[in-house]
This record gives C-alpha cells, sequence and structure tokens, in this order.
C-alpha cells in the first residue's frame, strides 16, 4: 500500500512532481525521466568528488600564466587544452582565427604641477594603458587633466577638452554588486571605458584616462579594452587606479594640475590563433550540439585564472566527468575555448560563421565567463514554456545549494550572444559575484583567489546542465528572432 503523502519527506515530494512536470513537458514517461534525473545525480556526485578542474587552472594560471591574443602564452594554451581534450578520447579541432596582436609598453605617469605643490615634488600615477591605446610621443607628454564624471559631461565640455589629458572618472558601484547586480555596476564603468576615449579623440583630446572598474581599492589597476572607430584618430588611452582618479579630482579642485603621461604599447599585424574544440559525440543524433565552453584568452596583468580559466577549466571537467562515468547523451557536447573574448570576440565571430547555416544543429550553448565564485544555479535564456523541462535541475542542484534557475531575455555570454540572437536557447551559471569585479582584469586575478571547491561545484552545475540539455528527447524549442 503506497505511502500518504504526508510520510514524504519535502524534498521526495518536489522531486516527484518535478519528474511529472519534465515528463509531460518532454513528451517522456516518467520512468525515463527518473532515470535521467539518477544520471544527473551521478553527475553531480562525481564532480565533487574531481580535482580535475582544479588541474588543469594550475597549469592555465601558474604554468603558462596571462594569456593575451597574440602571446606565447595564448599559443601554449591551445596546446594544452587541445593535447588535454586529445587525452580523454574527445575529437578535437582547431579552427583558425585572425586576432589582435597588442603588446604592452612602458607604462608612467606623475601629477608634476598642482595647487600647493612644493617645489621639486611629485606625485606618482598608477595606471595601465587600455588595449588598442596609442603610443605619447618619444619621450612622453605634459598636459593640463580635465576631470569630467559621464560621457554627457565630455560632449558638453569640448572647448574645454582639446589639447588636455581627459580623466573620465565613473564609481563603481558596490552596493549594486552586493545585491546580485554585478554587472550592472560593471556596465557603468564599461560604457565610458569602451567609448570615452575615441570621442574625446574626436574632440581633440591629447590623452584619456578613465577610473578603474573595480570594488576592492587597494591602488590596483583594471585593464580592459576600448573601442576606436575605423579610421579614426587613436590617443593614449589608459586606465588608472581608484586612489589615484580621487587624488587628481581633490588636487583639480583647487585649481590647475598637470601630468606627465608615457606609455609605448604597439599595435602589431593580426596574429594567427585558433578555438579549441572538441566533441563528445551523441549517441543517436551526433549532428546536433550542445556547447559548453568558456574563453581561453586573458588580460595580462594577472594570469587569468577567474577570466576565464575557470570557465575553459569548467567546460574540460565536463568532458572528462562523460569520460568517467561512461556517458553518452543523445547529442554530443561539444567543449569550446573561444579565442580573443577580451579584445574583439573573433573567435566568437568565427564559430558563428562556420555555422550560421547549419544552426537548426546548434541545440543550446553555454557559457561560464563569470569568475569562479559559488554556484547559485543558472541563468536560462528560454522560452516560458521550456522552464519546466529544466525543473529536475533545480532538484537535483538544490542539494548543493544551486537551485535557482532564472529565465532571461538578454544574451548570456559574450562568445555565445551571436548563436542566442539566432534562436539558439543559452545558459550560464549563476555565480556570486560580490566580489568579482575586485580582481577582474587587474594584478590580482590569479589561482589562489579560487577555492577549489566552489570550482567543484561549478562543475557539478555546468556537466549536469550539458548532459540534460544533449540528452533530451526532443530540443527545447528556439528563441524567437528579431525580425
Amino acid at each position: 500500500m503506497p505511502l500518504p503523502v504526508s510520510r514524504w519527506t519535502a524534498a521526495a515530494a518536489a522531486l516527484l512532481m518535478s519528474v511529472a512536470a519534465a515528463a509531460v513537458a518532454a513528451d517522456e514517461e516518467p520512468s525515463a525521466t527518473q532515470g535521467r534525473i539518477a544520471v544527473l545525480a551521478d553527475l553531480r556526485d562525481a564532480a565533487l568528488r574531481s580535482d580535475y578542474a582544479m588541474d588543469q587552472l594550475t597549469v592555465l594560471s601558474d604554468t603558462i600564466g596571462p594569456r593575451l591574443t597574440g602571446s606565447k602564452q595564448a599559443a601554449a594554451a591551445v596546446t594544452m587544452v587541445a593535447d588535454a581534450m586529445r587525452a580523454l578520447g574527445a575529437k578535437v579541432s582547431l579552427q583558425p582565427v585572425k586576432v589582435p596582436h597588442w603588446v604592452r609598453g612602458e607604462e608612467r605617469a606623475e601629477l608634476v604641477e598642482y595647487p600647493g605643490r612644493p617645489e621639486g615634488i611629485s606625485q606618482r600615477i598608477v595606471l595601465a594603458a587600455l588595449g588598442g591605446s596609442a603610443a605619447t610621443p618619444g619621450k612622453g607628454l605634459k598636459r593640463e587633466v580635465l576631470v569630467i564624471h559621464s560621457l554627457a559631461e565630455l560632449s558638453l565640455n569640448e572647448a574645454r577638452v582639446r589639447d588636455r589629458i581627459v580623466l573620465i572618472s565613473v564609481p563603481f558601484d558596490q552596493s549594486l554588486a552586493d545585491n546580485d547586480q554585478a554587472g550592472a555596476a560593471y556596465v557603468q564603468g564599461l560604457v565610458p571605458r569602451l567609448r570615452g576615449p575615441a570621442a574625446a579623440a574626436k574632440l581633440g583630446a591629447a590623452a584619456v584616462l578613465v577610473r578603474a572598474i573595480g570594488g576592492a581599492h587597494y591602488r590596483q589597476v583594471h585593464a580592459g579594452d576600448t573601442r576606436w572607430e575605423e579610421g579614426g584618430r587613436r590617443i593614449p588611452a589608459a586606465a588608472v587606479t581608484v586612489e589615484d582618479a580621487l587624488l587628481i579630482e581633490r588636487l583639480a579642485a583647487k585649481g590647475p594640475v598637470t601630468m606627465q603621461l608615457l606609455l609605448t604599447p604597439k599595435t602589431l599585424p593580426d596574429a594567427d590563433s585558433y578555438n579549441v574544440i572538441a566533441d563528445w559525440p551523441g549517441r543517436e543524433r551526433p549532428d546536433e550540439v550542445v556547447v559548453v565552453s568558456g574563453h581561453l584568452d586573458s588580460w595580462d596583468l594577472g594570469t587569468g585564472a577567474i577570466d576565464d580559466g575557470a570557465g575553459v577549466v569548467v567546460a574540460m571537467a565536463t568532458l572528462k566527468l562523460m569520460k568517467d562515468l561512461g556517458l553518452q547523451p543523445r547529442r554530443t557536447i561539444r567543449f569550446v575555448a573561444f579565442m580573443n573574448e577580451e579584445n574583439g570576440l573573433r573567435g566568437a565571430a568565427a564559430y558563428f560563421a562556420a555555422r550560421k547555416d547549419q544552426l537548426a544543429n546548434q541545440i543550446a550553448v553555454i557559457e561560464s565567463d563569470t569568475g569562479a565564485g559559488r554556484p547559485l544555479g543558472f541563468d536560462a535564456r528560454v522560452t516560458p514554456a521550456s522552464m519546466a523541462r529544466l525543473e529536475p535541475l533545480r532538484q537535483v542542484l538544490g542539494s548543493i545549494g544551486a537551485p535557482v534557475i532564472d529565465r532571461s531575455d538578454r544574451s548570456l555570454g559574450a562568445d555565445i550572444s551571436p548563436l542566442q540572437d539566432a534562436g539558439v536557447p543559452g545558459f550560464q551559471p549563476k555565480l556570486d559575484t560580490r566580489h568579482y569585479f575586485d580582481y577582474h582584469h587587474s594584478a590580482a586575478d590569479t589561482l589562489d583567489k579560487v577555492e577549489p571547491e566552489n570550482l567543484r561545484r561549478n562543475v557539478a552545475v555546468t556537466a549536469a546542465l550539458a548532459w540534460w540539455l544533449a540528452d533530451m528527447p526532443e530540443p527545447l524549442e528556439r528563441l524567437p528572432v528579431a525580425p
């Protein structure tokens, strides 16, 4: 005689409900759905026992180090990841990509004139050139600094911008980051960093500084890219630490401030590189693929452990679990280590271009590129009707503190955005990012910032999601595509 519902634990009752809901949504027998849920639990538990991801990340971060496109380190990372995937028995291919080759040079700045300056005294300023920055003249340049706080303010001060060094000082709102809005906080500073240098160049500025985008104020700079218009004027551009931006603001409030600035970066001819692609073939529909990915390149100040070494090794570990557990889902799980996310997204463009005529075979895409914090679940860019089919994941991952499945209407992951815009359902792990921007693009992005247990949990979330999507009887509904 069946036990009354009141005797079941809440967890067991919820799991039964999720099985029923998922089975109905997938037009599948509940017993078959229950069997597939058991595999999810096996994947979760195996991930929590494995140090494979941390071992691979140690090689990427400590042995190879920073992986800016065009560098020897980026090339070494391609070889390392490809060899590791071959060792698993995956079908590996290298997709050629022409990438920017920008090289950081000497970086020096000091305030040489300011109100109240004692004779013979100057103030050192800590900065780092932005990707794509032009160089100063050979001995540097000496100009007055104009402080502004937005792009709108820049456009209103055209007469004052000409022939000055412009500092765009936009604060990072840590309160947003503390309340699950780290991305919104980052964008507030990102837009001035991307667009400010080109806008100031149009107005005749001699150089541009932007306040570093990050929540931890330890006088460390956060690097990043900037965007120049095709054929437009390029000028020296750099990120400056929060403390130094505030120093300049305080001094400028009292009177004119003059900086001596030297930047010597070089833009070399585009370099040859690759996306690393590794397929774990499906047993029934091998031409249909679920992509699990991260980006292999990184900025050059730190060693790229959290951005995005962690995302790459989580994707690698997904295939390792398939091998260890002897799993072969209905569809192919495809690992992709994208090249050039940081300063051009050319790897993403190359992958999309090669498959734009076969988009029906791209079933779902996952990218992890928000660090290595504790996972809370995942974000899903899917149709509302698809949510019920993901419900079993909530129950299985809830036991490790990752039960959140949030539907999104925005693109998730820069490298996989073109595929989502073309109708492919997209996913990204939902991580604790409260302190991600303390280290992002800085010299502090190093292996010690990664907690092994959090990394194992990230693998559990990503591997379970990838296998579930790849083994569904029928794929998720496609996203609507804008006309």
